[in-house]
């Protein structure tokens, strides 16, 4: 068999299923090779696209997804959806091509160094240079990428080394379970006796407390210590939490969706102790921590990473789930003032989703989320593009399931919106799942629809047009610079759809994007949605009523600043 043939074989080894490819002449023989086996070429309309769909596989299900491209201009392509899975801890495998190693008949065209471009953007990078070391690279490939801290290695397979002749006997490595670690006893008994001692503890939860093995484990220990808890923006939905009104988790203060002064703040700055359970500096701070603030304890799988705004007290560093049970075996019914901050929760989430039904046309960035939430079953899921309306959903939108809102907030890329929901599509055909993307973001990677139509997916994309690059015109404006350099024009987007074969629509009043919604869902295939939005609303709530907050409250006996 051909080198190209053991590659395969090692990835189907690996449980591959699908690759997230736009190929070249350089990977002509591993096409081959994969035509012939059980994994699927799933053919995108750019690298970036393929990149993001690898990327939110691994988020999704823990398991590296995998991309391909060429060598050169392909490589390249893939480097923003590299930077992705690596700041969001997203377990995944690039492949590129290159041209042959062994000669040089077309001298330097298109050689590009990818393996070192590479490097400071993954966890390695590495190019095979025989057949034989591929049963070894492949496997350490796919550990490196699970293994926390989760994220991308990249592969580079020279032609000529893919055309190698291979003995039939080379095979490839067997895969093995790893358990990790739990936190050493003397961590968790000294977690647990600051947890005792506390007057007011929080428990907040961040982004590596959304892995896949997390399940359930993260409601059970909210539920032994009957601690409060709020999350940063992607440790949204790893435990239930809902609106006043429904009743979902009574411990859910909100969501950090801005580092300071929002209304969930009024808990956090309360705080005399907030165990920080799988906290990620990568993310925008959710709070800043100072001399005067509270004690932290940061539960992770890997130690804290100290900087100038995040330094805890204390660090429980190992298996999250196995060694929060043995802190709740040590505390529980050992903490009289568990819910000290919980009569704070019904006023925070009352004026956080303050006019959220407001009948005004355009819809306010409130309204489009409550929308949102009445149409989306409990295990919908919602993937968020970049822009402004990613704070308000981080804000307003509760979770009930885990990776049921799927955000960035690390990166914070515009152009994964659309293929993240795809990939979340192809994962699971019988649930809901809605891109929701502005109309800068969406043009970004909207050649992904003729991908989406071609696998037939179930998908409803929800395009929340500004005609602006509406994130950095707010800055603008709030940074009191003069209104210039962010609008422009949008297609058609009914037309833009039917183009591609999908159905469009267009959002003409308040009350018509939930009806459109939950019409598009009830026909199937790729639905487009257009609905334009007040964002009139960012600064009358971002910046006016959270600074009138903090003037109210500056003088609040026991807050900290």
């Amino acid at each position: 068999m051909k080198a190209s043939d053991l590659f395969v074989k090692a990835l189907e080894n690996e449980g591959v299923k699908r690759i997230f490819a736009v190929p070249g002449e350089e990977n002509l023989d591993l096409v081959e090779s994969l035509r012939r086996s059980s994994i699927e070429l799933v053919l995108t309309r750019h690298e970036q696209s393929a990149a993001f769909m690898a990327a939110t596989h691994g988020r999704l299900t823990g398991q590296p997804g995998v991309c391909m491209a060429t060598l050169g201009p392909g490589a390249l392509n893939l480097v923003t959806g590299a930077a992705y899975a690596h700041l969001g801890a997203m377990p995944m495998v690039l492949i590129t091509g290159q041209k042959a190693i062994m000669t040089a008949r077309q001298a330097r065209f298109q050689i590009v160094d990818i393996v070192a471009t590479m490097k400071p953007l993954t966890k390695a990078s590495r190019q095979i240079v025989s057949a034989a070391s591929i049963p070894t690279v492949v496997r350490d490939a796919f550990r490196v990428a699970a293994e926390e801290r989760p994220g991308p290695v990249h592969l580079e397979l020279p032609e000529d080394v893919a055309a190698e002749q291979v003995a039939d006997e080379v095979d490839v490595l067997p895969v093995h379970p790893i358990d990790l670690p739990v936190a050493h006893e003397a961590a968790i008994a000294r977690a647990a006796e600051l947890l005792i001692q506390a007057e007011r503890p929080l428990v907040m939860f961040g982004a590596a407390s959304n892995r896949p093995r997390l399940q359930g484990q993260l409601a059970d220990f909210v539920r032994r210590v009957g601690i409060p808890f709020f999350n940063t923006q992607m440790g949204k939905g790893t435990v239930a939490g809902g609106g006043i009104a429904e009743g979902r988790t009574g411990f859910w203060m909100g969501t950090a969706a801005l580092t300071e002064r929002d209304y969930v703040h009024e808990a956090i700055d309360r705080a005399d102790l907030i165990l920080a359970i799988g906290h990620d500096t990568i993310e925008k701070p959710p709070f800043i921590m100072g001399p005067d603030g509270p004690l932290v304890i940061h539960v992770g799988y890997m130690p804290a990473t100290v900087e100038q705004v995040y330094f805890p007290h204390a660090e429980v560093v190992g298996d999250v789930g196995p060694s929060l049970t043995l802190l709740a075996d040590r505390v529980e019914g050992r903490l009289p003032n568990a819910g000290a901050l919980l009569p704070q929760r019904e006023g925070i989430l009352a004026r956080t989703m303050s006019r959220s039904t407001e009948s005004r046309f355009p819809l306010t960035p409130q309204r489009i989320v409550h929308d949102v939430r009445q149409v989306m079953p409990d295990d919908g899921i919602v993937a968020l593009d970049n822009g402004m309306y990613k704070i308000w959903f981080a804000r307003c939108y509760p979770t009930r399931t885990a990776n049921a809102l799927l955000l960035d907030n690390a990166l914070a890329t515009m152009g994964a919106g659309l293929p993240s929901a795809m990939m979340a599509a192809l994962l699971y055909p019988r649930r809901r799942v809605l891109a929701v993307c502005g109309d800068g973001g969406f043009m970004m990677n909207s050649q992904e629809l003729e991908t989406a139509i071609r696998l037939k997916l179930d998908l409803v994309v929800l395009i929340i047009e500004d005609n602006a690059y509406g994130m950095i015109r707010w800055k603008q404006s709030v940074d009191q610079f003069t209104d210039w350099g962010m609008t422009f024009g949008n297609p058609d987007f009914v037309k833009y759809a039917d183009a591609y074969g999908a159905k469009g629509r267009r959002v003409e009043t308040a009350e018509g994007l939930a009806p459109a919604i939950e019409a598009a869902f009830a026909e199937g295939g790729v639905q487009i949605i257009a609905v334009p939005i007040d964002y009139s609303e960012n600064t009358r709530v971002l910046v006016d009523e959270l600074r009138n907050r903090v003037a109210a409250t500056v003088a609040q006996p026991g807050a900290f600043t």
